[in-house]
């Protein structure tokens, strides 16, 4: 490989980046449309909700989402004061705590689910063919894995 990207890895990047800014920018916009909070909110609930106890540390969820450590910590305080998580000491570290997804939590995941389906559908779906789809999904793959 060369020591610099060749043309096509910059176009390659550039239009990665175009595509995420607007399919996120579409969903998002129908989220709120239909009265949702961010998508950001559902990420959180959806990775609390696949753990079988229901809580995950602060930097658990920032490993997950790759959101700054700051922006998760705002992020939490926005939820719990929702009503959707609550915070409580960790049982192995006194300083440290646990989030976990609350019963409306749960609920609102199950409520924002539909839309934000439809929006994958809408944005993403009905523009790739299944075979594009698996394609995309394994081209990425070697980016996120590495």
């Amino acid at each position: 490989m060369s020591a610099n990207p060749s043309d096509s890895h910059i176009l390659a990047w550039a239009r990665l980046m175009k595509a995420s800014q607007l399919v996120l920018g579409a969903v998002e916009a129908e989220l709120k449309a239909a009265g949702f909070p961010p998508l950001a909110w559902y990420d959180v609930l959806l990775e609390l909700n696949r753990e079988e106890r229901g809580r995950l540390r602060p930097v658990e969820i920032e490993g997950r989402l790759l959101i700054a450590q700051h922006n998760v910590s705002r992020l939490i305080d926005r939820l719990e004061k929702a009503g959707y998580v609550a915070r409580q000491r960790c049982q192995d570290d006194g300083r440290g705590q646990v989030i976990s997804i609350t019963d409306e939590g749960r609920a609102l995941l199950k409520t924002m689910w539909p839309c934000y389906r439809q929006a994958i559908q809408t944005h993403v779906a009905a523009k790739l063919t299944e075979m594009d789809a698996r394609d995309l999904a394994d081209l990425l793959s070697n980016l996120i894995d590495g």
